[in-house]
């Protein structure tokens, strides 16, 4: 494939991000949903380890922190879909990311946050806020909901900003992720094992099909995003990425019969342009 074809690459990894978590949200145990997408994980990094070259010791750290947030957002993920609609939770978590990455860079990196990155975060909170009065001023039912989503959020910006820097401290970034899943799905299925016990087993021989297929959705969508961040321009693949916001408000209300309406699709284009502009100002 050429460089013409990353915006086409990139909205198909958009669209298969959206539906595996989609996928998590409309399996009826949705931990159990969430062990068999790490037991796939576990089972494709080990194939990878076996081509890629270990990534070395200085990436261990990152690895390592990087698999224990990785186990908190996943457990996280799972709570805040069943607390909250798809449509609301999802867009909030990947909008709340991106703004956290930016915030954190300023204060943890010291590196400066240009005008343009704060009108961005600007934007994407207005989109966040009008996600978050979806149906009016949330009442008290709906805060463990809403701190799931954002806590999401979080966490998605604290791998995000590991991870970048494990990459660069690996040997090889083949080996890097090929560990990063190992160590992540072997740490999820254990800690999934200890909440849930014996009542585990049964829970995944009913969600098999559904988790599998989630799994190799959530491996295929980041092998076709680090493809497209090879030959193609970084801030246009993120953005594109992004559209998966609005995917999932569609999901949500085609698939999983939420209500839309019309200020829950502004508030997803809202993130979703913010998170645009502050990818091009970059």
């Amino acid at each position: 494939m050429t460089e013409s074809a990353v915006p086409i690459v990139v909205l198909a990894a958009a669209l298969l991000h959206a539906v595996w978590n989609a996928l998590v949200h409309g399996v009826r145990d949705r931990v159990a949903g969430v062990a068999l997408m790490n037991a796939v994980f576990v089972v494709c990094g080990a194939v990878l380890a076996l081509f890629f070259a270990p990534p070395g010791l200085a990436a261990l750290p990152y690895l390592l922190v990087s698999t224990a947030i990785q186990t908190g957002y996943q457990l996280l993920l799972a709570r805040a879909y069943r607390l909250g609609d798809f449509g609301q939770m999802y867009p909030i978590a990947r909008g709340t990311s991106p703004a956290v990455v930016v915030l954190l860079a300023a204060t943890a990196l010291h590196h400066p946050v240009p005008a343009g990155q704060l009108t961005a975060i600007a934007v994407i909170s207005l989109g966040l806020a009008g996600l978050t009065l979806v149906g009016g001023r949330p009442g008290r039912a709906q805060l463990p909901a809403l701190a799931a989503a954002v806590g999401n959020g979080v966490l998605i910006a604290g791998y995000t900003v590991v991870d970048a820097g494990g990459v660069r401290a690996a040997s090889s970034a083949g080996g890097y992720i090929a560990w990063m899943f190992l160590l992540q799905g072997t740490a999820v299925l254990a800690a999934v094992t200890a909440l849930r016990g014996r009542t585990l087993l049964p829970a995944l021989r009913e969600g098999r099909a559904v988790g599998v297929a989630g799994g190799l959705m959530s491996l295929t969508a980041y092998g076709l995003v680090v493809w497209a961040q090879t030959v193609g321009d970084l801030p246009t693949v993120a953005a594109l990425r992004e559209t998966s916001i609005v995917i999932a408000a569609l999901i949500g209300t085609l698939v999983l019969r939420e209500r839309l309406g019309t200020m829950r699709l502004a508030a997803s284009a809202t993130v979703l342009t913010g998170i645009a502009l502050l990818e091009f100002a970059r």
